[in-house]
């Protein structure tokens, strides 16, 4: 009985590996199909968001078929580009990009610049920076590039001290000065928001502050500047793809006067267009 069972787990699995492999066939088929629908995968807040205006109000006046797919966090968008399953993603920087692609050995490019989400530091105990207690708890996303980016907010404003030159490259271990004794927690970027009842404060990227009813540009504390900021979110394609049709006309409607408008009426500030 054992064996049959062990038999007819293996034909299952064989069964459902072979369908699992055809399905990812079909999308590789279906990504590099110009003439198909493009599918688009991104964050919620604000991307699909803007992705969906355009969908709805611009495509097809250029005869794009655009279709968008839903993703909470910063790795499915990448992996799924990588491997076809889409045909586009918008939802990173291109730090993380680069970051992403030696890491991960893919083979990215971005095809261009949306908008930049200000990187924030917000708390539900302290008013402003300066009222953090001795001691205080900060959570931190813990992707390389944005804990980096989120230690230089940091340091921008005061609160910490870092080692000359790391840049992107910063870590707690790079901390030279602490004068509040800050101690940090490294989470995943989707979790800082919830996090801000068991912390002191926390670094929220602005998709997520977003998502979480919060207002970059009134409820935080500590805001990243928007000058020669180069996180910038990028329309981003697996190389080879860049010169799709159906990419560029995306491509041109994302970097539209009307997609700025949109994003300048709904945001009031939270999400800045960068071109």
């Amino acid at each position: 009985m054992r064996n049959t069972a062990k038999i007819t787990t293996a034909v299952l699995a064989a069964g459902a590996l072979t369908l699992g492999l055809s399905a990812c066939g079909s999308d590789k088929d279906a990504a590099s199909d110009t003439s198909g629908p493009l599918v688009v995968a991104a964050t919620p807040v604000p991307h699909a968001e803007i992705l969906t205006y355009v969908k709805d109000n611009l495509a097809k006046k250029e005869g794009l078929d655009l279709q968008v797919k839903e993703f909470t966090d910063y790795v499915t968008p990448n992996t799924a580009t990588e491997d076809g399953s889409v045909g586009a993603n918008y939802f990173q920087t291109e730090p993380y990009l680069e970051d992403f692609n030696k890491k991960n050995g893919t083979h990215l490019k971005s095809v261009a610049s949306v908008h930049l989400e200000p990187l924030g530091l917000y708390s539900n105990k302290a008013d402003k920076a300066g009222d953090l207690k001795n001691g205080a708890t900060i959570a931190v996303p813990n992707d390389s590039v944005t804990e980096a980016r989120a230690l230089q907010l940091l340091a921008a404003n005061g609160l910490i001290t870092l080692k000359d030159g790391v840049g992107t490259a910063a870590t707690t271990a790079d901390i030279t000065k602490n004068p509040k004794n800050l101690k940090f927690k490294e989470l995943e970027a989707a979790q800082t928001a919830r996090s801000l009842n068991d912390v002191d404060a926390a670094v929220i990227n602005g998709n997520y502050a977003l998502e979480a009813d919060l207002k970059p540009s009134e409820d935080a504390i500590v805001l990243e500047s928007a000058e020669n900021n180069p996180n910038v979110n990028l329309l981003v394609v697996k190389e080879g793809q860049e010169d799709d049709p159906r990419v560029q006309k995306l491509a041109k409607l994302l970097t539209s006067p009307e997609v700025k408008k949109f994003i300048e009426d709904k945001y009031s500030g939270s999400v800045i267009p960068s071109f």
